[in-house]
């Protein structure tokens, strides 16, 4: 495979990462959490190793620390820019919950540091006259319908938090001519009322919402027989979803009133009787691609009729965080996956696949920073399983 996409490039993606964006997030964690000393003197200490000093491994008395040591061994001592992106954010992320004593016995412990961030988002009060223009939707055809509900699932996770639900589910707005590759026509055709689908989740807000909207169309019209909603075991990466954002989405939706908490029962309901269920796994919050998954990953995986991957962070640990030429067919680099595959992702990143050459070069002429500003979205799938490695 191509090399691994570096910190270390001006030019790069991850150099704005690491340059602006992690000092402004730290900034904010600090600004809406009630942390006393130990815990900001932790963040500032942290951000100070990212600009200037050498990656150092967790302390001695944090959690999961034997198994960070053999992960960072080779990157540890070095520092943060001479490290792979997608291993160096994951640990990032592990060390800020250890900053801020996330697993340590105290007042602090276990409590998402970007809940306020979180919540502040579904106060919105966009998302409730979105939400409530959900019973004017209704009234679609189904297979219309459902396809609108999984375009709102893709730009869900649009960088901005402009997005908005009822300007997906517009034809008219739905900008089509953003979406860079759509393959949902394979994603439909491996759903049935015996279908097992798996959604690997991405952020929680307005993002889990429009997933929840989509998962509880297939379930009512009969388009899959049972759903496996794939969450983090923890806080992560800003606004990635976890149990608890479930638990706040469905709510919101509940205090929605009409169509939207009609969604919330019924998804309420099948998760009482099992055909809606939760899973978490350590994994999805370590610093690695799919090709190192566990045997555990592996085998939910391989009995799923199709996956559907969710957002930014998924695509690039689904074919792997590297320098690949946009135009390598997706089918190839995911070819080991077992089991099919659909990624819904918008771009935020530099690295992307299974693009045609002329479509490239005009991306390249006129849309500046295109694959990592937001407004570009991909719909592609590798449903052929003849070929799959399973060993």
């Amino acid at each position: 495979m191509p090399p691994e996409l570096l910190n270390n490039d001006p030019a790069g993606f991850a150099w704005g990462v690491w340059c602006d964006r992690t000092p402004k997030l730290i900034q904010q964690i600090k600004d809406v959490n009630a942390y006393g000393p130990d815990q900001l003197r932790s963040l500032d200490l942290l951000l100070e190793e990212i600009q200037s000093g050498v990656m150092a491994p967790l302390d001695t008395w944090s959690a999961g620390r034997e198994v960070w040591a053999k992960w960072g061994n080779e990157y540890f001592g070095k520092p943060w820019l001479q490290a792979p992106f997608l291993w160096s954010e994951s640990y990032f992320y592990r060390r800020l919950l250890q900053a801020v004593g996330y697993f340590e016995p105290g007042p602090w412990r276990g409590l998402d540091l970007f809940a306020p961030l979180k919540e502040t988002e579904l106060r919105d009060p966009a998302l409730e006259s979105d939400l409530e223009s959900l019973h004017e939707m209704e009234s679609r055809p189904v297979q219309a319908l459902g396809q609108l509900k999984l375009l709102a699932a893709l730009w869900g996770n649009r960088a901005d938090l402009g997005f908005r639900i009822q300007t997906a589910l517009d034809p008219a707005t739905a900008v089509h001519d953003q979406i860079l590759r759509d393959d949902s026509a394979d994603l439909w055709k491996h759903l049935s009322p015996e279908a097992t689908v798996i959604i690997v989740a991405d952020n929680a807000g307005r993002e889990l919402i429009a997933d929840l909207l989509l998962m509880d169309h297939l379930l009512e019209q009969n388009l899959a027989g049972s759903i496996s909603l794939h969450l983090k075991p923890r806080p992560y990466y800003v606004s990635d979803a976890t149990t608890g954002d479930l638990v706040s989405c469905l709510r919101r939706l509940t205090d929605t009133g009409g169509v939207a908490a009609a969604v919330s029962q019924r998804l309420r309901t099948t998760i009482a009787d099992g055909r809606l269920t939760v899973d978490v796994n350590d994994f999805y919050c370590a610093p690695w691609s799919y090709h190192r998954m566990p045997a555990s990953l592996r085998h939910a995986f391989e009995h799923a009729s199709i996956v559907v991957m969710k957002g930014d962070l998924n695509y690039r640990r689904l074919v792997g965080d590297r320098h690949w030429s946009p135009s390598t067919p997706f089918e190839e680099v995911t070819g080991y996956f077992p089991a099919p595959v659909v990624a819904l992702r918008t771009l935020k990143s530099d690295v992307v696949v299974g693009l045609e050459p002329d479509l490239l070069e005009r991306l390249d002429v006129t849309a500046e920073s295109w694959r990592t500003n937001g407004r570009f979205g991909l719909i592609q799938a590798n449903t052929d399983r003849r070929h799959r490695d399973t060993d």
